[in-house]
């Protein structure tokens, strides 16, 4: 009786081909565990001899005796398929950002998944489905999906809490200075509703309807909160609930709160003063009167970096700014003299141009001193007085980080146009493109480059899972350069 064990099998068929088979025999019958092939020629059928051989050694325990570790590798065979390619490595890199901050406390796949495809390439919800299957196979049904962004909606409270704690820990932000500023939405559609209203918009995006988002930053330009007001909404009436919002929820003692112009007013100073909170605002100096604003510039005496204060205002002077504010006064100034010269041209009113009637127009001589004196003065107003004014003003241009924030939000994070008409799915929109801007904050600050760098990298390195139907086998090899 022949022995028990696997081996290869050589027979003709019918058709004249050589039929490879791995088995073993059980009395004079061969019992066949693995078909390999079949073919004509003498190197085809040694490569098939070879795939069972390998079939063997992958299957079976026993020991191969004439095992030669030197033999030629087969680089090439059939049974090899790409089982599938993803962007395994980008997932898991931005997945670690993610719990790394702590948004795994929210318990939310669809959060971390949606927030991921977000930073690695903003679209729609429903090409984002599409999205996570491709890049990651994460399968999700249309179906059902959106029921599950829904849910998202009553996560934001815990989202902002994660955010905080993550600032506190890693930032060391401790509410003693915040930066506040806000932004508009638009929507691609021409219908308003309570919610989408037209106003001034930012996206000058005047006839389609939009929303008003305030957004808080710490000194790094870390979002730790913000909210969303009808699109019709002053941008200075959004400040104060914002900022008690905070107050309340984390008991807030001392703040100083760094904000823009826009969000300047008498009565939201008032307020903030009365609650015992500090402010840094940019102060209009454009509606100051000519006296005013040439005892401020003698006292400047164009001396670069100087500063001065004045009530609860502080002027500074800086030679860089005033070359700016020169060559826009230059340019505003020609081209007032220019509508004079072309009066049938002029289709909207210069800021330099006084009128006396219809179409009476004359240089405002008064106006462009005014501005000539203000060259290089920039305006903050403050109620501390207590921190040199070198170190408020510091502080102030910090403001820029709020801005980037908001450039990334909407450009890089895809954060507008906004596709949504109801208000729950806006809701879950900004959710994820907070969570995404966190995300990518801290990216930003630990590869020292922009995300579209980091995220260009992320792409081009794909995984290539391969099967071995005759071994059983699988490899994944991760490509450093995307496949062309």
């Amino acid at each position: 009786m022949k022995p028990h064990y696997e081996r290869i099998r050589k027979v003709k068929t019918a058709s004249g081909s050589t039929a490879v088979q791995v088995g073993w025999y059980v009395g004079k019958r061969f019992h066949v565990t693995k078909h390999i092939g079949s073919a004509r020629e003498t190197e085809k059928v040694v490569e098939l001899v070879r795939m069972g051989e390998e079939y063997i050694r992958s299957h079976s325990r026993q020991v191969e005796l004439n095992f030669d570790p030197h033999s030629e590798e087969i680089l090439f065979k059939r049974g090899i398929t790409v089982a599938k390619s993803t962007l395994s490595e980008a997932y898991s890199y931005l997945g670690e950002v993610y719990e790394k901050i702590g948004f795994r406390q929210l318990r939310s796949a669809v959060l971390k998944d949606f927030a991921i495809v977000r930073v690695l390439e903003p679209s729609s919800k429903a090409r984002s489905v599409l999205l996570l299957k491709k890049y990651f196979d994460i399968d999700y049904k249309k179906t059902t999906v959106f029921r599950h962004l829904d849910e998202l909606v009553d996560l934001k409270d815990e989202a902002v809490r994660v955010a905080i704690e993550y600032a506190r820990e890693h930032l060391q932000f401790d509410f003693t200075l915040i930066f506040y500023d806000v932004t508009t939405l638009y929507f691609e559609s021409f219908s308003e509703d309570e919610l989408r209203r037209n106003g001034f918009s930012k996206d000058n995006k005047i006839n389609q309807p939009q929303i008003l988002i305030g957004l808080v930053v710490d000194r790094t330009g870390f979002p730790i909160y913000y909210d969303m007001f009808a699109g019709n909404t002053f941008e200075g009436k959004t400040i104060i609930p914002v900022i008690m919002a905070l107050k309340e929820r984390y008991q807030i003692e001392k703040c100083t709160i760094v904000a823009d112009a826009g969000m300047l007013s008498e009565k939201n100073l008032e307020e903030l003063q009365k609650n015992r909170l500090d402010y840094i605002v940019g102060a209009r100096i454009g509606n100051m009167n000519p006296e005013e604003a040439r005892r401020i510039a003698n006292q400047l005496e164009k001396t670069d970096k100087r500063i001065i204060k004045s009530d609860t205002v502080l002027y500074e002077y800086s030679a860089a700014r005033a070359k700016k504010d020169k060559a826009d006064n230059d340019k505003a100034i020609a081209k007032a003299e220019y509508y004079l010269k072309h009066p049938s041209r002029v289709l909207k009113r210069s800021k330099f141009l006084a009128s006396s009637g219809e179409r009476d127009f004359a240089l405002d001589e008064k106006l462009i001193e005014k501005h000539r004196l203000l060259e290089g003065i920039k305006g903050y107003r403050t109620n501390i007085t207590d921190v040199p004014p070198d170190v408020l003003i510091a502080r102030y241009r910090d403001l820029w980080k709020i801005e980037q924030s908001f450039r990334i939000a909407k450009s890089d994070l895809g954060e507008r146009p906004i596709y949504h008409r109801m208000e729950r799915p806006i809701k879950y929109h900004l959710l994820i493109v907070f969570v995404a801007l966190c995300m990518t904050r801290v990216i930003e600050k630990e590869k020292g480059t922009s995300i579209n760098h980091i995220v260009s990298e992320l792409k081009d390195k794909w995984t290539i899972t391969l099967n071995d139907e005759i071994s059983g086998n699988s490899l994944n090899i991760t490509l450093d350069k995307k496949p062309h």
